[in-house]
């Protein structure tokens, strides 16, 4: 919390002036409490400190490594921030440290948020997910799938159409290799200034695989992110800024970090110093404008957000899309999202054990995952290496906000995870779920 500096005054204050001072004071403590954060004590929620404190010294080793340049992280149970540590520097060059306000561009964790924005029309009768894409984007409906054989490289219609599972749990296909189109149609994979003209410019390419038939990791939040504008009549922006980032109070989160606060931003690093040691990536002049063109509102990345935003998000979903008395979903439909709906398709960006929903990787097989959390826990993270998981059974959050370009070399997100859940000495393994995702009966 930010506090008021001392005011020393030479004389007293006229009642117009001192009515004036108690408006100021009363609008500064509501935007504070407005942002703050429910906090306990590790012990109150199951936690031990002491195991607790493994966290943040797994972090640091990472930091004297020269590995990373600091680190954000945040750990909540029960609905309360029992862990919410910053350590090494927002900026290493500067000598700035890093802080819990520190804004880190969060890439592939805006994907969830768009998907939920989805998932909000959803509940107003707006489509089903069986309903085909081509009803909302007709620009895409002539597709056909690229097919590579003992004949060569061929082309067919697709077995069944695009649906809004498809976009939602990345089944679509819709990003072909580069290595068999024309040269014509690789031409069109250049990004325009908006999403839509981006979109639509690539609505000729071929898809990679019929929809549906395997998974594909690449633009399909993107039309997630199109049908939200085009089913609700309105920018993706406005809509995100209206239905989600103002009722959660997330008033870090947006696309484009204004003057006031681009001072928080995080330098981006790279590891591509000796060693695979960092060096400047990125300034945070870069988050002025939108990351990927001057009027692209993306649903695949480009949102800049905080721990404490991010947790806010992350808890709503916990609670079964309730937060602070503000709903934004049926419970009902958390349960749907962080159920299986890519089937046995493996799921290679997060490596073996993982199914995927509806904008989230589902942690499903324990004995095979890289990840310590529990079966059933839903999880994404970016690519400049954030992460955040949400563990129904254990009724926990864990985020981390880091600024890598690239960590593939490091096992700090598993670190994480690790050092969080071993802090648990209490389980509510026996205990009932907020939300679960729905299995599938056999008969």
């Amino acid at each position: 919390m930010r506090l008021l500096p001392e005011t020393r005054t030479q004389k007293p204050l006229s009642l117009g002036a001192e009515i004036l001072l108690w408006v100021g004071l009363a609008i500064f403590t509501t935007g504070v409490s407005a942002q703050s954060l429910p906090r306990t004590s590790p012990e109150r929620v199951g936690l031990s400190s002491e195991r607790l404190e493994r966290l943040p010294a797994a972090m640091q080793r990472y930091i004297d490594a020269n590995q990373l340049a600091g680190t954000v992280t945040l750990v909540a149970r029960d609905g309360k921030v029992a862990h919410f540590g910053t350590q090494g520097w927002q900026d290493k060059e500067a000598d700035k440290p890093m802080q819990q306000d520190t804004i880190f561009f969060i890439m592939s964790m805006t994907k969830p948020i768009v998907s939920t924005a989805l998932m909000m029309l959803y509940e107003e009768g707006r489509f089903l997910l069986t309903d085909p894409v081509s009803k909302w984007i007709p620009e895409i409906a002539d597709k056909q799938v690229l097919i590579e054989d003992d004949a060569g490289v061929h082309r067919m219609t697709p077995r069944q159409p695009i649906t809004v599972r498809d976009v939602l749990a990345h089944t679509t296909g819709l990003d072909p290799s580069r290595d068999l189109l024309t040269e014509d149609e690789q031409t069109l994979l250049q990004r325009e200034s908006s999403l839509e003209a981006t979109l639509i410019k690539r609505a000729p390419l071929p898809l990679a695989f019929h929809p549906s038939e395997d998974w594909q990791y690449g633009s399909s939040t993107d039309y997630v992110a199109l049908l939200v504008e085009r089913i609700a009549g309105e920018p993706l922006k406005d809509f995100l800024q209206k239905r989600i980032l103002d009722p959660l109070e997330m008033s870090d989160t947006s696309y484009v970090v204004p003057e006031e606060k681009r001072a928080r931003v995080a330098t981006v690093y790279s590891p591509t110093g000796p060693g695979q040691t960092i060096e400047v990536y990125r300034t945070p002049e870069y988050s002025a404008v939108p990351f990927f063109g001057s009027d692209y509102y993306g649903g695949v990345a480009g949102l800049f957000s905080t721990a404490a935003d991010y947790w806010r998000f992350s808890q709503m979903l916990l609670n079964g899309g309730e937060l602070d008395g503000v709903r934004l979903l049926s419970p009902k439909t958390v349960n749907l999202m962080i159920s299986n709906h890519s089937g046995d398709h493996d799921i290679y960006i997060r490596g073996p054990g993982y199914n995927f929903g509806l904008g989230f990787g589902i942690l499903n097989d324990p004995g095979t995952a890289r990840d310590p959390i529990t079966p059933g826990s839903f999880t994404w993270g970016g690519a400049w290496g954030t992460i955040f998981w949400v563990d129904p059974v254990e009724n926990m959050v864990g985020i981390m906000m880091t600024q890598i370009s690239s960590y593939s070399h490091l096992n700090v997100r598993q670190d994480v995870g690790v050092t969080a859940v071993q802090a648990i000495v209490d389980s509510y393994s026996n205990k009932p779920q907020s939300v679960r995702g729905y299995s599938v009966l056999n008969p």
